[in-house]
């Protein structure tokens, strides 16, 4: 049944390789992002691949903005049957350093839009009684941050408990609640982290010595917001190369 998507970090990275990835079984794909030049690439690619997408500027963590893209898609669309909460960001300050705005900026994109986007998409998943919801938590949330502070390894485990919580939640409603957590992967954001060096000094640390490709962590993602993951809720995938073993 083909089903209208709502994927935000969509502008690259796993964001746009998750969206491209769901074209096949979506009609429509809603592409949130605050990098418009990002959204537009990943909308022509999208459309070269036979899906249909709807570009949308969108900061995560504010919650009217948030509101009014999804009751704009539900008019004009229909329910949003799937979310994936891809929005996300990092720096590697130490924690010494850390001020408190910083504090805030990376754990309300990675915690708070995830909280933000899953809320404004339940009451349409409820009427129906079907929804995925697949939220990118990380290696981070379950560990320490190989690149990232203590703010994203914080927001990311905040993300695995939201999860856990929600997919208690809804699993009654038909709607299911999962996470994935990538290791090291080859995205813009860990290229403007760190440098070349440090990214293949890592990659020969890890059973599988390379980093992991965004299109892979899709096809993860995917899997989770498809019909056959509905008996799977509550759940953390772990997609590292061998790096975290637990």
């Amino acid at each position: 049944m083909k089903r209208v998507a709502f994927v935000t970090g969509a502008g690259g990275g796993i964001g746009r390789a998750v969206a491209l990835g769901l074209s096949a079984d979506t009609t429509t794909i809603v592409l949130a992002d605050l990098d418009e030049a990002g959204l537009e690439e990943t909308n022509r690619l999208l459309l070269e691949a036979g899906g249909s997408g709807r570009t949308a500027i969108l900061d995560v963590t504010d919650r009217v903005a948030v509101r009014s893209l999804v009751d704009e898609t539900v008019a004009e669309f229909g329910p949003i049957g799937v979310l994936i909460n891809c929005a996300g960001t990092l720096t590697p300050t130490r924690v010494i350093d850390i001020t408190e705005d910083e504090w805030d900026g990376v754990v309300d994109v990675n915690l708070k839009g995830t909280f933000l986007c899953s809320q404004a998409v339940l009451p349409g998943m409820e009427d129906v009684g079907w929804g995925r919801i697949v939220n990118l938590s990380s290696s981070a949330g379950k560990n320490v941050s190989t690149v990232g502070g203590a703010h994203y390894t914080a927001a990311k485990a905040g993300v695995l408990g939201f999860t856990r919580h929600l997919a208690k939640e809804v699993a009654g409603i038909g709607v299911t609640v999962n996470a994935v957590c990538p290791g090291l992967i080859d995205t813009q954001m860990v290229r403007q982290t760190i440098n070349e060096e440090k990214m293949a000094w890592y990659a020969n640390s890890f059973p599988i010595q390379r980093l992991g490709t965004p299109a892979e962590v899709a096809t993860v993602v995917c899997f989770l917001a498809s019909e056959g993951a509905a008996y799977i809720t509550g759940v953390a995938l772990d997609i590292n190369g061998g790096d975290l073993m637990v």
